[in-house]
């Protein structure tokens, strides 16, 4: 149990360090959706669409890499210093390359040009701070790792508040730019918010000293280059949708579908706290006696805090929703959000799941899966959307991340087998489910009722988990 505890107590850090400047920058939502019009927020989210996979790409899965050697190899400076020296000079490279063909490829993904250098802009200094702060999480310095994020956050909210709010704006900086569109102020406040953390973590670019491992730089490319390809599916089963709808449907109905997507952003910090402590305690317990027996406790209780989830945003969407999003243009696609944080649990499951081939060195095994989940995303969305709407994103977003999540428990029971709770699992997944589903969609939204079912659901877990209930109670 006590390694149990240092995984929560990791995790809750990291947690907070993901989820409160998230928090934060989610409130945001209001200011632009009362600001923008449908069409201004559909261009936000095709912006970020595409520098996800800008991200991915200039990472190439260094940061996973980084993890598995940084944490088995005696030399750790020279990991440390092989992985930033490579992503320095690759960076640099691909940034000139992305400036000098910003024509052609600000065209073929529907970008302003303008907005296209504050994208690239984003991008390179997002990239150049992967390693500085996969170095603080693997070397466990939580504490500086959330103070970055959240004056990252600060930044970005003070410089929404005084570029886009009519309240509180500030018209001597909103005259330092000239910007035809006020979307445009979103991209600068990020840009600046990315240059204050850069400033911030440069003390970490000279941690190591200056070593080059050709080999080290093997070992890291080639457990990398299949999770950036997963990567890169990824983001194609996550954005697809937002870069579809605005050439089938319409910016107008991607605006509502993209906000309402939004409130998703729950479960979705959930998910990202959890892989934030999960991921290094992985790496590092690995070799410690009964792993397996800690990856299936942790498993089942991350499905019960998730399934908890579930349901109190469901119940309550309609307390939940004024708060973030009030204008009733954007309000069109709400009946997304059950299937959307039902969709996201079942991806954070995949990704507890998907340790098996982190653990033996089968990261191809993720692209293969990832890859399918993909193909599942584009098939069902260019045959549906013409055919049923915004919806039929939202279904292929649950099939792609349920199969996945079924595919990587299968194989992992061949190659990493873990003594997963798989009947208590299953029941915890698939009774939220239903009960989230009924109230929301068969008895519109009846918070009474919801609140009953929340009761009943919470009082069955206690009620078979009470054994180790009581004892983590003990220990703690």
């Amino acid at each position: 149990m006590s390694v149990l505890k240092t995984f929560f107590k990791d995790t809750a850090i990291y947690g907070l360090a993901i989820v409160l400047p998230r928090l934060i920058n989610f409130l945001l939502v209001r200011l632009h959706t009362d600001v923008l019009p449908n069409e201004s927020y559909s261009e936000n989210t095709e912006f970020y669409v595409v520098a996800a996979f800008f991200n991915v790409i200039l990472t190439y899965g260094m940061e996973t890499s980084f993890f598995r050697f940084f944490s088995k190899n005696k030399d750790k400076k020279a990991v440390l210093s092989t992985a930033m020296i490579t992503i320095v000079v690759s960076t640099l490279f691909f940034g000139i390359l992305l400036f000098l063909f910003r024509v052609p490829i600000s065209e073929t993904l529907r970008i302003n040009t303008d907005f296209y250098n504050l994208l690239v802009g984003i991008t390179l200094i997002d990239t150049l701070i992967v390693i500085p702060f996969a170095y603080l999480r693997v070397t466990g310095r939580p504490i500086k790792f959330a103070s970055i994020k959240l004056i990252n956050v600060l930044v970005i909210v003070a410089l929404n508040v005084l570029l886009l709010s009519t309240s509180y704006g500030s018209d001597g900086l909103r005259n330092l730019f000239s910007v035809e569109n006020n979307v445009e102020y979103i991209f600068i406040a990020n840009l600046i918010a990315s240059a204050v953390v850069l400033i911030l973590v440069i003390p970490y670019f000279f941690k190591a000293r200056l070593t080059f491992d050709t080999k080290i730089l093997k070992q890291l490319f080639t457990y990398g280059w299949p999770i950036m390809i997963a990567g890169l599916a990824f983001v194609i089963n996550e954005n697809l949708d937002k870069w579809l709808l605005p050439e089938l449907e319409g910016e107008f109905i991607n605006g509502a579908y993209s906000a309402c997507y939004k409130l998703a952003v729950f479960m979705t910090l959930f998910i990202q706290a959890f892989r934030m402590g999960a991921e290094p305690f992985f790496f590092n317990h690995s070799d410690k006696e009964n792993a397996t027996q800690t990856y299936a406790t942790i498993l089942k209780y991350f499905t019960i805090v998730g399934s908890l989830g579930l349901m109190i945003v469901v119940i309550y969407i309609d307390l939940l929703r004024p708060i973030f999003i009030q204008k009733e243009s954007y309000l069109l696609a709400l009946d997304i959000v059950p299937i959307v944080l039902l969709a996201n649990l079942c991806l954070g499951i995949y990704h507890n799941l998907s340790i098996w081939y982190k653990l033996t060195d089968r990261t191809r095994f993720g692209m293969y899966i990832s890859l399918i989940g993909a193909a599942i995303t584009i098939a069902f969305n260019l045959i549906f959307i013409p055919k049923i709407g915004f919806m039929a994103c939202a279904y292929a977003t649950l099939i792609a991340y349920s199969l996945m999540m079924l595919i990587s428990y299968a194989l992992g029971r061949k190659y990493y087998p873990v003594p997963y709770h798989i009947s208590r699992i299953a029941i915890y997944l698939l009774l939220s489910a239903a009960l989230s589903f009924i109230t929301y969609y068969y008895f519109d939204r009846d918070i009474l009722l919801g609140t009953v079912f929340l009761l009943c659901y919470i009082t069955l877990i206690v009620f078979l988990e009470r054994k180790e209930l009581k004892l983590l109670l003990k220990k703690s």
